[in-house]
């Protein structure tokens, strides 16, 4: 019960954290493009976390060849979900985004019961059916409902490409049983690559103008970045992957609560029906790890 509660308390934490993604990504497209702002992001958090994990953790970070080359695998597709979603942020409002993007729990579901026989409880599908409703309650109406249709595609390719990443985690044997910290760190150094390919090897690379922008990145790596990839690899081992995506639902709170706070945005009734329902379908999974 112990693992289960720590896996759970990470699974929260990945979420939330993960939330904060347009928080500090949106501000930065006003001087930079999504490519640039994705190499800042996973360039600042290899070395932030790799002086953690190394000289204050003492993680050792030996891996095989095998090991290497999926973890490549897994960072490649981990990239090309950040890569997606924050492209989508260019044609769909960051709230619509996330909305569509909470599709994943149910990719993860469906992959994890086809390809690996995991079993889909009542209890998750209700779950599943609550925090997807919740989610679509979230979007408030007042912005122009007309949906790019790149925007979507975009965003349903990063849910795509985030669950083949959880379900991964959880199923690959070289690196089932790897250290979270470990994990993490190979996953943000590769995952790296794909920016500097996208950069021409850094030649088209913006540059960091002022220390508002410095401050951006940094938060960027390491809130949605360090700490989600960290918490969400311990939750996956602990609790599964269907139930860390399920978790995932209360990573749009994290934007509403962000948006109440700092950016006036007011809470409607509506919205309130979808925190509740949201609420609901995580506290399912919660009292049914508990029953067990």
């Amino acid at each position: 019960m112990r693992k289960k509660a720590i896996g759970m308390l990470n699974g929260i934490t990945a979420s939330v954290s993960y939330g904060t993604n347009p928080l500090f990504a949106l501000p930065l497209y006003s001087y930079m493009g999504v490519n640039s702002v994705l190499f800042y992001r996973y360039f600042f958090a290899v070395c932030i976390y790799f002086v953690w994990i190394k000289f204050i953790k003492k993680t050792c970070l030996k891996i095989s060849f095998f090991e290497a080359v999926i973890l490549f695998m897994l960072a490649l597709v981990f990239s090309l979900s950040s890569l997606t979603l924050f492209g989508a942020f260019n044609y769909l409002a960051s709230g619509i985004a996330c909305t569509i993007l909470f599709i994943y729990p149910i990719i993860v579901a469906v992959l994890s019961c086809i390809f690996f026989k995991e079993k889909i409880t009542r209890n998750i599908l209700i779950a599943i059916l609550l925090t997807t409703v919740g989610i679509f309650l979230l979007y408030n109406g007042k912005a122009d409902i007309r949906l790019n249709l790149k925007g979507v595609i975009l965003v349903l390719a990063s849910a795509l490409f985030y669950a083949l990443y959880i379900v991964g985690v959880r199923n690959i044997k070289p690196i089932k049983h790897m250290k979270a910290d470990k994990l993490s760190f190979y996953v943000m150094l590769f995952g790296l690559s794909v920016y500097v390919y996208n950069l021409k090897f850094c030649t088209m690379l913006q540059p960091i103008n002022n220390w508002f922008l410095l401050l951006c990145l940094l938060g960027l790596a390491v809130f949605p970045t360090i700490i989600s990839l960290e918490t969400i690899s311990v939750a996956i081992k602990l609790v599964g992957s269907t139930i860390t995506a399920i978790l995932g639902a209360l990573e749009p709170l994290t934007a509403i609560f962000f948006g109440v706070l700092l950016f006036n945005e007011h809470l409607t009734v509506k919205i309130i029906v979808g925190i509740i329902l949201i609420i609901s379908g995580v506290l399912f999974v919660i009292f049914e790890k508990k029953q067990k």
